[in-house]
């Protein structure tokens, strides 16, 4: 779905976005089959989607809400949407919003953040999510020409600690800090998280693995059944 930047972030706002992903070698690691998964959660009320890959986009092409769309490259360091390349493949393929890493970090290509969105935006009208790890990404994001600030990164670049649930603290530092929307997104697991999210200043929320990753759902489950036990 192609919408201007402004029909977008109207949308998303106040709203849930669902993360329909999975890990290589999996079961549902299938482009058909988180297209399935990304049409059930906007039936459910997702505001919008995100995606990770090329193939997954173009087989989501027909959903009818906004689609952030990243492409991880690698495991460590800047990975999500890591260069130029990454992020003109993801808007050709139809996101209507490229999430890239927002941090600080040396990106593999050699160019800024800034220097990213720039040439981005010089070929494509797409807006850009910047997944941030501390309040000091979000503020060079801002800064960069980023469209939303997520706090995707907290807690995984060494900059926070990993808190079990979403970094609260984090959402609201950058709240009081920056204008842009804030997309919170991280270890938000129960609808308390996400309520709480909001409370703490995000204006929208992003959940993956406790509705579209049933490996992990399950062994939490497991987990509880087994302590249980004991």
């Amino acid at each position: 779905m192609r919408t201007t930047g402004s029909e977008t972030l109207e949308q998303l706002r106040g709203g849930m976005v669902v993360s329909c992903q999975a890990y290589p070698g999996e079961p549902m690691r299938d482009a058909e089959t988180m297209a399935r998964i990304a049409r059930a959660a906007v039936a459910g009320g997702a505001a919008g989607i995100r995606l990770q890959g090329i193939a997954d986009l173009r087989a989501a092409a027909d959903l009818e809400v906004p689609v952030i769309g990243l492409w991880k490259d690698g495991a460590d360091g800047v990975f999500i949407t890591p260069t130029l390349r990454h992020a003109l493949a993801v808007a050709e393929a139809g996101a209507d919003v490229v999430a890239i890493d927002g941090t600080r970090r040396e990106r593999p290509d050699g160019l800024s953040l800034a220097g990213t969105i720039a040439a981005l935006r010089a070929e494509h009208d797409v807006l850009v999510m910047a997944d941030c790890g501390s309040l000091d990404d979000a503020i060079a994001a801002e800064a960069a020409g980023a469209d939303i600030l997520g706090t995707t990164l907290a807690g995984y670049t060494g900059e926070r600690p990993k808190t079990e649930g979403p970094d609260l603290a984090l959402i609201a530092e950058i709240a009081a800090r920056c204008a842009l929307p804030i997309m919170a997104e991280g270890r938000i697991h129960t609808p308390a998280h996400a309520a709480a999210a909001l409370a703490a200043g995000a204006t929208s929320v992003c959940v993956g693995t406790a509705i579209t990753h049933p490996t992990t759902i399950t062994g939490w489950f497991v987990a509880a059944i087994e302590e249980g036990r004991h």
